[in-house]
């Protein structure tokens, strides 16, 4: 029963998904299912949510508890949860500085704590980026030879210098466009493009394909089965 029950939710609910995609929600009895079934998600989401307040509080205060290897960073994540989370879901009638508005104390922290690391975290990235394309861009076959031609004209398009050295061969024309636009435009509307939706063609065959299983029963570790 405990595995039945969920295979048969998941199923009824994919179904109706799928079904009342190709029918007026305003006309037919399966198509106002649909923003049912979508009401639903929304309320299961808010109380997943929720369960994951709780499980990493659970997880950090454990580990304070046991002072396992490096607690003071569980510390430091209860009092982040705790200091944003309590002030924003107070009312903002008992205080200016409660709820989320401008002026509140989440306000404060998101736009003068959290916000600056994560310009900081994003920064120290470019340093990686930077570092994984020199090797990527190594020339050691055909295909790194070809990444590497594209991306040293996509960056001379991006970047002023580049912009300064293509302005040189500003009227050189190509199909109607002078060729550092001919250049941008081509790669990243052709070339680049293509590529995109080839991914997410292939993306979205994957999740079909995992949603048909989720239906079918074969995949269930949403049921913490394999």
């Amino acid at each position: 029963m405990r595995t039945i029950v969920p295979v048969i939710i998941a199923f009824l609910s994919g179904f109706v998904m799928i079904v009342s995609f190709f029918f007026n929600p305003e006309r037919t009895f399966l198509g106002q299912i649909e923003s049912e079934v979508l009401v639903w998600v929304t309320i299961v989401g808010g109380f997943t949510l929720l369960l994951g307040g709780v499980s990493i509080t659970r997880v950090n205060w454990h580990a304070v508890r046991a002072k396992k290897e490096g607690w003071g960073y569980n510390v430091f994540t209860l009092l982040a949860i705790f200091v944003m989370a309590l002030p924003a879901i107070l009312p903002a009638s008992w205080s200016p500085l409660f709820g989320d508005t401008e002026g509140s104390i989440y306000d404060w922290l998101f736009f003068h704590v959290d916000y600056p690391m994560m310009a900081t975290m994003f920064a120290m990235l470019a340093f990686y980026i930077a570092s994984a394309a020199y090797r990527a861009f190594r020339a050691r076959n055909p295909e790194a030879i070809l990444l590497l031609v594209t991306a040293t004209l996509v960056m001379l398009w991006r970047i002023p210098m580049g912009e300064a050295f293509l302005v040189q061969v500003g009227d050189t024309f190509l199909f109607g466009y002078d060729l550092p636009e001919s250049i941008n435009t081509y790669i990243m509307n052709g070339a680049n493009l293509a590529v995109q939706r080839g991914i997410l063609i292939g993306a979205a065959l994957g999740a079909a394909s995992m949603s048909l299983r989720i239906m079918l029963g074969i995949e269930r570790t949403y049921m913490g089965k394999g």
